[in-house]
């Protein structure tokens, strides 16, 4: 074997998966919690040590070169045992003790978990949380996270997963605008109002369409794809937005409008691998965290 690929080790192959699977490197900086520069760096290094060029530059990121879509299987397979092995001997620790890593969307790591993670550090302060913000799908087999927290009903392999309820979602804007603007009697007097949307993502597109508002983007006033920045926007007063009922709890700045506006719900899921799940620490932390997510959605 060539004297380069012998010392190849499994940090090089995750900063090459990263960037592969997000398609830039502000992204995957983020999901790997480094700087940009620095995984520029390991990607040339690991090009060089190679011998080939894997990514090609495009105006909107990074993509897989031929030599890159070669070696993507491997890599993912390689990521695989690395997670296997780190699950054995993680599944092996029977102390209610260390370390219990979380990831959750950033609006629910922001807004909701905070206080939930307090209660358990004041119960259990042997142990210590990491938590994920990410709203990039990490992947509890490759041991990104011991606990994940889900919009979405997760699918993957040999995972436990249960549904704790559903997120209510509704319609606010902040007291100040709505002392300005007026308040909204019914679904149609929305056109008369700033709306703050998506820039990119289609998801209150297609709800204006179902409720026969016109499906615009230039009726956004404010544009932000971010949830919490998003929800940071309604709060200052740009305009009418969507998001979760119960983040209002206690906000004297926000009020909802149009109560009964027939808006979906969000379904909420815990998950963690079968074989991580029976551990001490995932499942002391696993059961507080359903208690207090239970309670949030109450």
């Amino acid at each position: 074997m060539d004297e380069r690929l012998q010392t190849l080790d499994w940090a090089a192959v995750q900063v090459f998966l990263a960037v592969a699977e997000t398609g830039s490197l502000s992204a995957a900086a983020r999901r790997l919690g480094q700087s940009q520069p620095t995984l520029g760096r390991k990607v040339r290094a690991l090009e060089g040590r190679l011998g080939m060029t894997l990514f090609l530059r495009q105006p909107r990121g990074l993509i897989l070169s031929e030599e890159g879509r070669q070696i993507l299987g491997p890599a993912r397979r390689m990521a695989e045992a690395v997670g296997e092995v780190a699950l054995i001997a993680a599944a092996r620790d029977d102390r209610l003790a260390g370390t219990c890593r979380v990831t959750a969307s950033r609006m629910v790591a922001t807004r909701v978990l905070p206080p939930i993670l307090a209660r358990i550090r004041a119960e259990l302060p042997q142990l210590q949380v990491e938590l994920v913000a990410s709203d990039d799908t990490d992947s509890l087999m490759y041991r990104e996270a011991d606990i994940a927290l889900r919009m979405y009903r997760p699918v993957q392999p040999d995972l436990i997963a249960r549904h704790l309820g559903d997120v209510t979602l509704g319609a606010f804007a902040s007291r100040d605008y709505l002392d300005r603007m007026g308040r909204p009697a019914q679904v149609d007097d929305l056109v008369h109002h700033a709306l703050v949307g998506y820039d990119r993502a289609d998801l209150i597109l297609k709800e204006m369409a179902r409720l026969g508002l016109p499906p615009e983007r230039a009726r956004f006033a404010t544009r932000c794809d971010d949830q919490v920045t998003y929800w940071e926007l309604v709060r200052a007063g740009c305009g009418i937005g969507f998001g979760q009922i119960p983040l209002i709890r206690g906000d004297a700045a926000v009020e909802q409008v149009l109560p009964d506006l027939d808006l979906p719900t969000l379904p909420l899921w815990i998950a963690a691998h079968e074989s991580l799940r029976p551990t001490p620490r995932v499942s002391a932390v696993w059961d507080r965290l359903a208690a207090g997510l239970r309670s949030y959605l109450a």
